[in-house]
């Protein structure tokens, strides 16, 4: 990150704490460098999406997802738990796939992540419950004998099919408390 960026951060989180009366996570208001990972007050996720620019290219914005987070609101995540955890900041959308990655998980189950990044493990949390994993598990099976768990993990057969429109009782698990 260059000089000018880190200038650019302090001076927004000292603008953040100024005034903390009306001080808010918008995600559509946040900087497309802070915007993936990030949880605005309303307590939904923030979430890059890229856009067709007017010359051809791409642009990116940061947007308002319909997905909401149990126990966190107004969370910008850090750059130590984007890299502790393996992702980018230019994350345009996520998938259970990286569950996949030996070298995702590798770095998803690390103590530097999943002991001090809650934000990031909540959201792989769900990811996996969604693939009928439950990422403890994975995470100890990860640290017993890598590669049986990614084999245990492609071959379970654990994943649901398809939920219908009429399904009214979908339970989400809690991902487990920050230690």
């Amino acid at each position: 990150m260059s000089l000018v960026s880190k200038l650019a951060l302090v001076l927004f989180f000292c603008s953040l704490s100024i005034n903390t009366s009306s001080a808010e996570v918008v995600c559509e208001e946040l900087p497309k460098d802070l915007c993936a990972f990030s949880i605005a007050s309303s307590g939904k996720r923030c979430l890059l999406e890229t856009s067709k620019a007017a010359n051809g290219g791409v642009e990116y914005q940061c947007s308002t997802s319909e997905v909401v987070v149990e126990r966190m609101t107004d969370y910008i995540e850090t750059d130590q738990c984007v890299e502790a955890c393996g992702l980018e900041r230019k994350s345009v959308g996520i998938s259970s796939d990286a569950l996949l990655e030996p070298q995702f998980t590798a770095k998803l189950c690390s103590p530097a992540c999943y002991k001090k990044c809650p934000n990031i493990v909540d959201l792989y949390f769900n990811l996996a419950a969604g693939e009928g994993v439950f990422l403890p598990d994975l995470c100890e099976k990860r640290r017993m004998n890598p590669r049986r768990a990614m084999v245990e993990l492609v071959s379970s057969g654990a994943a649901p099919g398809p939920v219908s429109d009429e399904s009214e009782d979908i339970q989400a698990a809690l991902a487990p408390a920050p230690q």
